[in-house]
């Protein structure tokens, strides 16, 4: 008992770096952080209870009312009205090919998802100037009995291609969901190359909506030296998967480096600007790191990410990850390869196309394969058309 009695008599007083740092630790992490964060959807805050349901069904509200002011966009579009969007034509060989791959929903089909993607890409086209930053194309992969209207009404303006109707017989076959729709994807690549032979080649799914600087990071992307010896280039990865803690290496180094400065720059602020009994030794070093590192990682990396969108210079480009694939840049003739590539291999539920690409790109000497942060789409599919969807989808 005396020597504890020593212990709280020499390192627990208020003086003390130990009795600070354990009120700094309770302050933050119990009093600050929780009133702070508890509403932000990503942060380890966030109170499910009393935001998931309401916050959800805003989104689908939101989502459902864009899609029906696209429709009414597109269908009180004049045939012969120009969309005044500087196009390349097939014969320029476009710098850069958007193809947009759509099939009918069976669910949700009302909040009309290509017609808001494909409305977006008109507002962002318009802002290039004289010199087009892309040729649209829709690849409507639809094999059913039913008619995908929303792709019908772009054939006023954009470019529609569809599989033949042998093609199509091929489609309704025994093939699985996964296989299907890889097969579908191929079609797509094979098709916006034999068509345009474009420099560079992103593939758009239907409810992928491109945010404001869609393209001009794109533009940033293809001029740095990495683009050409990519295989691929993800454009958007789940926020929810967006974490420190997770099997991705870099982010642990990011991490810890993240941490590192951030301690530093706390240190350095603590020992000359206040009696705060931290001083410029490693323990108090290592401590601060570790504060830091807790702190950004509770709020949410996510919204860390979001700083960067001040510029597009400012965007990370890191090893690929492997969840999903609604927004993808091939750059040169890449898509070409990602086609031979994905012939060759099977896909089941369990192995669909996202991750049989990622174990390609992993395996396939000479490969490489890149993610961009912050995500360039905002992923608005609330309904999926490959699997079961609940009743009423949440967020996360």
């Amino acid at each position: 008992m005396s020597r504890w009695r020593a212990f709280a008599g020499r390192h627990l007083r208020w003086s003390s770096s130990i009795t600070q740092g354990l009120i700094l630790c309770v302050v933050t992490f119990g009093m600050i952080l929780p009133l702070c964060c508890h509403h932000l959807l990503y942060s380890y805050y966030f109170l499910k209870f009393i935001y998931l349901d309401h916050m959800s069904e805003m989104a689908l509200q939101v989502s459902h009312e864009r899609g029906q002011k696209a429709l009414e966009f597109w269908e009180n579009l004049d045939t012969t009205q120009a969309l005044d969007v500087p196009m390349a034509t097939v014969q320029d060989r476009p710098e850069l090919l958007v193809t947009v791959v759509t099939t009918r929903r069976k669910e949700g089909w009302d909040f009309h998802y290509l017609l808001q993607v494909m409305q977006q890409l008109v507002s962002l086209l318009k802002r290039c100037g004289e010199r087009p930053c892309a040729e649209v194309m829709v690849c409507d992969i639809e094999s059913g009995p039913l008619h995908n209207e929303d792709a019908s009404l772009l054939e006023k303006q954009f470019l529609v291609v569809r599989k033949t109707l042998e093609e199509q017989r091929e489609s309704r076959g025994s093939l699985n969901i996964f296989e299907k729709e890889k097969r579908d994807y191929v079609y797509c690549l094979r098709k916006g190359w034999e068509l345009m032979r474009p420099k560079n080649v992103v593939i758009l799914e239907d409810d992928a909506l491109p945010r404001a600087d869609f393209f001009a990071v794109i533009q940033n992307l293809l001029s740095r030296r990495f683009a050409m010896d990519s295989l691929y280039i993800k454009l958007y990865h789940p926020e929810r998967l967006q974490r420190y803690w997770n099997p991705e290496p870099y982010r642990i180094l990011e991490w810890v480096g993240l941490g590192f400065v951030g301690a530093t720059v706390l240190l350095l602020t603590i020992s000359y600007r206040t009696p705060l009994a931290f001083s410029l030794s490693a323990p108090h070093l290592l401590f601060l790191t570790l504060y830091v590192m807790a702190v950004v990682e509770l709020i949410g990396r996510h919204y860390l990410l979001e700083l960067r969108r001040v510029s597009p210079q400012l965007y990370a480009v890191s090893p690929a990850t492997e969840c999903c694939t609604p927004a993808m840049l091939y750059p040169g003739n890449a898509s070409l390869r990602v086609a031979e590539y994905l012939d060759r291999v099977s896909c089941a539920k369990g192995s669909a196309k996202d991750t049989v690409l990622y174990h390609i790109a992993r395996s396939t000497p000479g490969e490489r394969a890149h993610s961009v942060e912050p995500n360039l789409i905002t992923h608005i599919g609330a309904f999926s058309s490959v699997r079961a969807n609940p009743a009423r989808p949440k967020l996360i």
